[in-house]
């Protein structure tokens, strides 16, 4: 008889949150249904934490907050991403074109691997890499944000005075 009223209380209160706080109450938030052709991608200026000519497009979640997040990176010909970390693994799908990267601290145009359409990538967190393009390349990028860039050497960090110049 205890537990049966406990019970009943305890559905009672369940009852009465769900009527005031609304049916998502306590609970996880499902991501709204993304599906997406690539005719339809909102292209724009990638930020200032990469130089300066490439495009983004946010696909899923958001890569400024600590959640998983998908984005389209365009990169055009001849584009170089100095030597960087990432607190975080970053996963890379090649879409078109070719990316070529490497791990290291610097920056190095014969180091680096090809990776054509369909081509992938797991840069490890903290691990020294860089990357180039040689013709105009699109990638999807994926992973944990929030997305942080920690250029190896300050003065490559397109954020700066002196990387702009």
């Amino acid at each position: 008889m205890k537990t049966t009223r406990l019970t009943m209380l305890g559905a009672a209160a369940a009852a009465l949150l769900l009527t005031v706080l609304g049916p998502s109450a306590g609970l996880a938030q499902t991501p709204a249904h993304v599906m997406e052709n690539r005719a339809a991608v909102k292209w724009g200026p990638a930020p200032p934490v990469l130089p300066p000519g490439a495009q983004i497009a946010v696909l899923a979640g958001d890569p400024t907050k600590a959640a998983s997040y998908t984005v389209r990176l365009k990169f055009p010909a001849n584009y170089d991403i100095p030597a960087h970390s990432h607190p975080t693994d970053e996963n890379v799908v090649v879409v078109s074109g070719e990316l070529y990267m490497a791990m290291g601290t610097k920056l190095d145009r014969k180091a680096g691997l090809g990776l054509a359409a369909g081509g992938f990538a797991l840069m490890p967190a903290n691990a020294d890499h860089f990357a180039y393009t040689k013709a105009e390349t699109t990638i999807v990028l994926f992973g944990q944000g929030p997305v942080e860039f920690k250029y190896v050497n300050p003065a490559d960090d397109p954020r700066t005075a002196t990387a702009r110049k």
